[in-house]
This record gives C-alpha cells, sequence and structure tokens, in this order.
C-alpha cells in the first residue's frame, strides 16, 4: 500500500507539473498576443498622437498665451484670453451654434432611420442603387454644394420661384441670409453620415425578429419601437456623432447662406483667425468647442449604455435560449 500511495503521490506531482507548463504556455500565448496587438496599433497610436493629440495640446497652450500687436503669440502666460469669453455676445453664439447642431441631429435621425430600414429591406438590386444615389453628394466639392444652395434660395432662385408662383410664400419672404436656410443645408449636408452607420446595423438586423414581435400581438409601430430601434442603437449613437461634432463646428454654411443672425462658433473662430489676427482668442474659442464636442463622445463611450443596454445589461442573442428580459 506504501507502493501504491507513493505511486499515486508521483502521479499527482506530475499532474501538477503538466498543468503548470500549460498554464505557463497560455499565458505567453496571451502575452505574445497582447505584443502584438500592441505593435499592430503601434503605427495608429503615433498618427493619432502625431495629428491630433500634439495639436490640441498646443492649440490649448497658445489659449493661455497673449497676443501681441503684429497677430502673433506674445510671450509669458494669462487668463485675460478666457475672461475676454465672457463677452455677452458668445452666450448667443453658442446657444444658437448648440441649438442649430442638435436640431440638424435630430432631423437627421428622423430622415436617416426609416431611410436605412428601408435600404436594408430592399432587394440587393434595389439596395445597390439607393446606395449609390446616398453616396453621390460625395463625389461633388462641398463647397460646390453649397453654393448651389444658394443658388436655389437666392430671390431669383428656383425654389424661391416655385413657392411664390404657388402661392406659398409671399414676393418680399427672403430664404437665404437666415438661420432655416443654415439648417437645410446643415441637414443637406450631413444626412448621409447618418444614413450610412444606420443602414450598416440595419443590415446585420435580424428582421425576423420583427415579425415574431407581431405574432406575439405587438402592432408594426410598437415592433419598429421596441425591437428594430434598440436592435440598432449603435449606428443610431454613431449617427448622432457622425452628425453632431461636425455641425458643431461648421462655419462654412453659415458663412455662405446666413447671415448676421446666423453666425455660429466657428464663424468667430475663423474672424479671430483671419480678420483680427487673435490667435490666443481664436485658439480659446477652439478649447471651448473642443470640450463641447467632448463631451458626448465621452457619455457615449463611459455612459451606462455601453455594454449594450441603457441598464448596462448585456443584449441576450437572437439564437439564445430561454425568454428574453
Amino acid at each position: 500500500m506504501g507502493g501504491r500511495g507513493t505511486h499515486g503521490q508521483t502521479h499527482d506531482r506530475h499532474g501538477d507539473a503538466d498543468r503548470n507548463r500549460k498554464s505557463t504556455a497560455v499565458r505567453a500565448a496571451a502575452q505574445r498576443k497582447r505584443v502584438h496587438e500592441w505593435l499592430m496599433t503601434l503605427p495608429s497610436l503615433v498618427w493619432l498622437a502625431a495629428l491630433f493629440l500634439v495639436p490640441t495640446l498646443f492649440v490649448f497652450a497658445i489659449a493661455f498665451k497673449p497676443a501681441d500687436l503684429f497677430g502673433g503669440i506674445g510671450a509669458g502666460w494669462t487668463l485675460e484670453t478666457w475672461r475676454s469669453l465672457g463677452n455677452p455676445n458668445y452666450p448667443s453664439i453658442i446657444w444658437r451654434t448648440v441649438l442649430l447642431s442638435v436640431v440638424t441631429t435630430l432631423v437627421c435621425l428622423l430622415l436617416a432611420i426609416p431611410t436605412g430600414y428601408c435600404l436594408a429591406r430592399a432587394k440587393p438590386r434595389w439596395r445597390r442603387l439607393l446606395l449609390l444615389l446616398v453616396v453621390v453628394p460625395f463625389w461633388t466639392n462641398f463647397l460646390v454644394r453649397v453654393f448651389a444652395w444658394k443658388h436655389l434660395l437666392h430671390p431669383e432662385g428656383l425654389i424661391k420661384k416655385t413657392l411664390v408662383a404657388s402661392g406659398l410664400l409671399a414676393p418680399d419672404t427672403s430664404l437665404l441670409y437666415t438661420p432655416e436656410a443654415v439648417l437645410l443645408v446643415m441637414v443637406y449636408t450631413c444626412l448621409p453620415f447618418a444614413i450610412l452607420p444606420i443602414y450598416a446595423a440595419a443590415e446585420k438586423f435580424d428582421f425576423g425578429l420583427l415579425d415574431a414581435a407581431m405574432d406575439l400581438g405587438a402592432r408594426r409601430g410598437r415592433a419598429f419601437r421596441s425591437v428594430f430601434l434598440p436592435g440598432i442603437r449603435r449606428g443610431v449613437l454613431t449617427a448622432v456623432l457622425m452628425v453632431f461634432i461636425p455641425s458643431l463646428g461648421s462655419y462654412v454654411i453659415a458663412d455662405v447662406v446666413g447671415g448676421p443672425n446666423s453666425e455660429m462658433i466657428g464663424n468667430k473662430i475663423a474672424q479671430r483667425t483671419f480678420n483680427d489676427r487673435n490667435l490666443p482668442h481664436a485658439s480659446a474659442l477652439a478649447a471651448l468647442l473642443t470640450l463641447v464636442v467632448l463631451a458626448p463622445m465621452l457619455i457615449v463611450l463611459f455612459g451606462p449604455g455601453r455594454n449594450g443596454t441603457a441598464t448596462g445589461r448585456p443584449t441576450p442573442r437572437p439564437d439564445a435560449e430561454g425568454p428574453v428580459p
């Protein structure tokens, strides 16, 4: 019995050694995988740091410098530039910028969600044609498209003449140089950026879930709101970021089709940079805009819905067994 006990102990020691070797091999493989991932990611990190992080830090640093008389950057450090942001005109400009950006985002979502749904449900031949129509505007220069809208909204333009001839608009009503004109052109330019991510999410959606919901008694609208929209929420969040962030920094549209009551924060940054030659003031405005842009991104990245739902619970797979909570 002593021999059998000794043999059993030796066997257990060999088993422990084998498990230790396997565990060490697994850890080494995981370590090699992490090193490989870092090496693959390193060029992108260097590129982002060199072209985005470093310039952003320079902008924040210049915001704490004084301006000189020759349009350059003075010596020393000061908070006077940030105090000058208390200009009573800035709150209205910032409010207008945020309001136009939010309304543009909402209108784009209202148009992009049904469009993405129809694209995902369309037959492949029609789907390719419709996608082509979505991306066709990208074939034309952005400024050319904005000036085309200026021509259409001009008092002698096609839209104005058509509305006046149909009796829907008074002859003395101006369509150009108004906040509504800015909103219209912003929606036009940003809409493809909302449609494409929503379509990408809708294409992966299992539309059999809609049929199942309606078989269980849900109306089509209820199934759309309760099943389809939660199923494409990541695409919707991406669309929000793709529309809201560029809208905040937009200034060309307001400069071309807007008027004095349509000025946005981007117009002030351009004015301080090119007309006033006050780089610290422009940097402070740009830094403020950067903080406003980062806020929704941080909410999306670290908010309660990052694990799949607003409650933080992961979304069950459609093929998972058991009832869906």
